[in-house]
Protein backbone atom coordinates (compact mmCIF):
# COMPACT_ATOMS: atom_id res chain seq x y z
CA UNK A 1 0.00 0.00 0.00
CA UNK A 2 2.86 2.38 0.83
CA UNK A 3 4.47 1.82 -2.54
CA UNK A 4 1.12 2.47 -4.26
CA UNK A 5 0.70 5.72 -2.36
CA UNK A 6 4.25 6.81 -3.24
CA UNK A 7 3.69 5.99 -6.90
CA UNK A 8 0.44 7.94 -6.94
CA UNK A 9 2.19 10.93 -5.35
CA UNK A 10 5.02 10.83 -7.91
CA UNK A 11 2.49 10.59 -10.74
CA UNK A 12 0.58 13.58 -9.39
CA UNK A 13 3.83 15.58 -9.16
CA UNK A 14 4.70 14.74 -12.76
CA UNK A 15 1.22 15.71 -13.95
CA UNK A 16 1.43 19.01 -12.06
CA UNK A 17 4.88 19.68 -13.53
CA UNK A 18 3.68 19.14 -17.08
CA UNK A 19 0.62 21.23 -16.26
CA UNK A 20 2.86 24.14 -15.23
CA UNK A 21 4.82 23.75 -18.47
CA UNK A 22 1.60 23.95 -20.47
CA UNK A 23 0.47 26.99 -18.44
CA UNK A 24 3.79 28.73 -19.18
CA UNK A 25 3.26 27.92 -22.84
CA UNK A 26 -0.17 29.55 -22.76
CA UNK A 27 1.36 32.69 -21.22
CA UNK A 28 4.03 32.84 -23.93
CA UNK A 29 1.43 32.34 -26.66
CA UNK A 30 -0.69 35.17 -25.28
CA UNK A 31 2.40 37.40 -25.00
CA UNK A 32 3.36 36.55 -28.59
CA UNK A 33 -0.11 37.37 -29.90
CA UNK A 34 -0.17 40.66 -28.01
CA UNK A 35 3.30 41.45 -29.37
CA UNK A 36 2.16 40.77 -32.93
CA UNK A 37 -0.69 43.23 -32.42
CA UNK A 38 1.46 45.90 -30.75
CA UNK A 39 4.74 45.41 -32.62
CA UNK A 40 6.09 48.83 -31.66
CA UNK A 41 5.76 48.09 -27.96
CA UNK A 42 7.21 44.62 -28.52
CA UNK A 43 10.23 46.14 -30.29
CA UNK A 44 10.97 48.55 -27.44
CA UNK A 45 10.41 45.82 -24.86
CA UNK A 46 12.73 43.38 -26.61
CA UNK A 47 15.44 46.02 -27.01
CA UNK A 48 15.22 47.05 -23.36
CA UNK A 49 15.36 43.40 -22.34
CA UNK A 50 18.36 42.89 -24.60
CA UNK A 51 20.08 45.93 -23.11
CA UNK A 52 19.53 44.79 -19.54
CA UNK A 53 20.82 41.32 -20.41
CA UNK A 54 23.97 42.86 -21.85
CA UNK A 55 24.42 45.09 -18.81
CA UNK A 56 23.90 42.31 -16.26
CA UNK A 57 26.09 39.93 -18.28
CA UNK A 58 28.83 42.56 -18.40
CA UNK A 59 28.69 43.14 -14.64
CA UNK A 60 28.82 39.40 -13.94
CA UNK A 61 31.71 39.01 -16.40
CA UNK A 62 33.57 41.88 -14.73
CA UNK A 63 33.16 40.31 -11.30
CA UNK A 64 34.38 36.99 -12.69
CA UNK A 65 37.40 38.72 -14.26
CA UNK A 66 38.24 40.42 -10.96
CA UNK A 67 38.13 37.05 -9.22
CA UNK A 68 40.51 35.70 -11.87
CA UNK A 69 43.01 38.58 -11.60
CA UNK A 70 46.60 37.53 -11.91
CA UNK A 71 45.78 35.13 -14.75
CA UNK A 72 45.90 35.53 -18.52
CA UNK A 73 42.11 35.70 -18.58
CA UNK A 74 41.94 38.93 -16.55
CA UNK A 75 42.44 41.61 -19.21
CA UNK A 76 40.42 39.76 -21.84
CA UNK A 77 37.57 39.34 -19.35
CA UNK A 78 37.74 43.03 -18.41
CA UNK A 79 37.62 44.16 -22.04
CA UNK A 80 34.69 41.87 -22.93
CA UNK A 81 32.81 42.89 -19.78
CA UNK A 82 33.40 46.59 -20.48
CA UNK A 83 32.11 46.20 -24.04
CA UNK A 84 28.98 44.41 -22.80
CA UNK A 85 28.34 47.07 -20.15
CA UNK A 86 28.83 49.89 -22.65
CA UNK A 87 26.57 48.21 -25.22
CA UNK A 88 23.92 47.56 -22.57
CA UNK A 89 23.94 51.20 -21.45
CA UNK A 90 23.66 52.44 -25.05
CA UNK A 91 20.78 50.08 -25.85
CA UNK A 92 18.90 51.02 -22.67
CA UNK A 93 19.40 54.77 -23.25
CA UNK A 94 18.67 54.68 -27.00
CA UNK A 95 16.43 51.67 -27.74
CA UNK A 96 15.11 53.21 -30.97
CA UNK A 97 18.59 53.74 -32.43
CA UNK A 98 19.61 50.25 -31.29
CA UNK A 99 16.53 48.80 -33.00
CA UNK A 100 17.45 50.61 -36.23
CA UNK A 101 21.01 49.25 -36.14
CA UNK A 102 19.85 45.73 -35.30
CA UNK A 103 17.23 45.85 -38.07
CA UNK A 104 19.87 46.90 -40.57
CA UNK A 105 22.12 44.04 -39.40
CA UNK A 106 19.25 41.55 -39.68
CA UNK A 107 18.39 42.77 -43.20
CA UNK A 108 22.01 42.36 -44.32
CA UNK A 109 22.03 38.86 -42.84
CA UNK A 110 18.86 38.00 -44.77
CA UNK A 111 20.37 39.38 -47.98
CA UNK A 112 23.70 37.59 -47.71
CA UNK A 113 22.08 34.35 -46.53
CA UNK A 114 19.57 34.47 -49.37
CA UNK A 115 22.27 35.11 -51.98
CA UNK A 116 24.45 32.28 -50.68
CA UNK A 117 21.51 29.87 -50.62
CA UNK A 118 20.45 30.83 -54.14
CA UNK A 119 23.95 30.50 -55.56
CA UNK A 120 24.62 27.30 -53.62
CA UNK A 121 21.38 25.68 -54.75
CA UNK A 122 22.04 26.59 -58.41
CA UNK A 123 25.65 25.36 -58.30
CA UNK A 124 25.24 22.18 -56.25
CA UNK A 125 21.72 21.13 -57.35
CA UNK A 126 21.46 18.57 -54.58
CA UNK A 127 18.43 16.59 -53.43
CA UNK A 128 17.13 19.64 -51.50
CA UNK A 129 17.48 21.92 -54.54
CA UNK A 130 13.90 23.21 -54.58
CA UNK A 131 13.66 23.81 -50.83
CA UNK A 132 17.05 25.58 -50.71
CA UNK A 133 16.06 27.72 -53.68
CA UNK A 134 12.82 28.77 -51.99
CA UNK A 135 14.66 29.56 -48.74
CA UNK A 136 17.21 31.68 -50.58
CA UNK A 137 14.56 33.58 -52.52
CA UNK A 138 12.53 34.19 -49.36
CA UNK A 139 15.56 35.45 -47.42
CA UNK A 140 16.59 37.71 -50.29
CA UNK A 141 13.07 39.12 -50.66
CA UNK A 142 12.74 39.67 -46.91
CA UNK A 143 16.06 41.49 -46.74
CA UNK A 144 15.09 43.74 -49.66
CA UNK A 145 11.70 44.57 -48.13
CA UNK A 146 13.24 45.43 -44.75
CA UNK A 147 15.94 47.62 -46.32
CA UNK A 148 13.45 49.33 -48.65
CA UNK A 149 11.44 50.68 -45.72
CA UNK A 150 14.36 51.23 -43.33
CA UNK A 151 14.51 52.95 -40.80
CA UNK A 152 10.74 52.90 -40.36
CA UNK A 153 10.82 49.10 -40.57
CA UNK A 154 12.85 49.03 -37.35
CA UNK A 155 9.69 49.91 -35.44
CA UNK A 156 8.09 46.54 -36.12
CA UNK A 157 10.68 44.05 -37.47
CA UNK A 158 12.42 43.24 -34.17
CA UNK A 159 9.12 43.17 -32.28
CA UNK A 160 7.57 40.90 -34.90
CA UNK A 161 10.45 38.43 -34.73
CA UNK A 162 10.47 38.54 -30.93
CA UNK A 163 6.72 37.94 -30.77
CA UNK A 164 6.91 35.07 -33.26
CA UNK A 165 9.64 33.47 -31.17
CA UNK A 166 7.45 33.74 -28.07
CA UNK A 167 4.48 32.33 -29.97
CA UNK A 168 6.28 29.26 -31.31
CA UNK A 169 8.08 28.62 -28.02
CA UNK A 170 4.72 28.79 -26.24
CA UNK A 171 3.13 26.36 -28.69
CA UNK A 172 6.05 23.99 -28.16
CA UNK A 173 5.66 24.17 -24.37
CA UNK A 174 1.90 23.57 -24.64
CA UNK A 175 2.53 20.50 -26.81
CA UNK A 176 5.18 19.26 -24.37
CA UNK A 177 2.96 19.77 -21.33
CA UNK A 178 -0.11 18.19 -22.91
CA UNK A 179 1.85 15.27 -24.31
CA UNK A 180 3.66 14.74 -21.02
CA UNK A 181 0.43 14.69 -19.01
CA UNK A 182 -1.08 12.25 -21.51
CA UNK A 183 1.92 9.92 -21.35
CA UNK A 184 1.99 10.03 -17.55
CA UNK A 185 -1.73 9.22 -17.47
CA UNK A 186 -1.32 6.30 -19.88
CA UNK A 187 1.62 4.89 -17.91
CA UNK A 188 -0.18 5.24 -14.58
CA UNK A 189 -3.31 3.56 -15.99
CA UNK A 190 -1.21 0.73 -17.40
CA UNK A 191 0.59 0.21 -14.09
CA UNK A 192 -2.72 0.30 -12.20
CA UNK A 193 -4.20 -2.29 -14.56
CA UNK A 194 -1.15 -4.53 -14.11
CA UNK A 195 -1.39 -4.18 -10.32
CA UNK A 196 -5.08 -5.07 -10.40
CA UNK A 197 -4.40 -8.09 -12.59
CA UNK A 198 -1.54 -9.18 -10.35
CA UNK A 199 -3.59 -8.81 -7.18
CA UNK A 200 -6.54 -10.63 -8.77
CA UNK A 201 -4.31 -13.50 -9.80
CA UNK A 202 -2.68 -13.80 -6.38
CA UNK A 203 -5.98 -13.51 -4.53
CA UNK A 204 -7.94 -16.08 -6.55
CA UNK A 205 -8.71 -19.26 -4.59
CA UNK A 206 -6.91 -22.44 -5.58
CA UNK A 207 -8.95 -24.96 -7.51
CA UNK A 208 -9.85 -28.01 -5.40
CA UNK A 209 -8.24 -31.28 -6.42
CA UNK A 210 -10.86 -33.73 -7.65
CA UNK A 211 -10.52 -37.23 -6.19
CA UNK A 212 -9.79 -39.91 -8.75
Amino acid sequence: MASDGKGTSETAKLRRGFGWIAALGVILVVAGLVGLIYTGVATLTSMLLFGWLLLIGGIVGLLHAIQARGTNFFWLGVVVAALNIAAGVVVIRRPEAAAEALTMFAALLFLTGGVFRLVGSLVVRGPQFGWTLVQGAFGLLLGILVLASWPSSSKYVIGCFFSLALLFDGLGLIATGYGGRRIVGMVSDRLAAEDDARSGTSGSPAKPVQPE
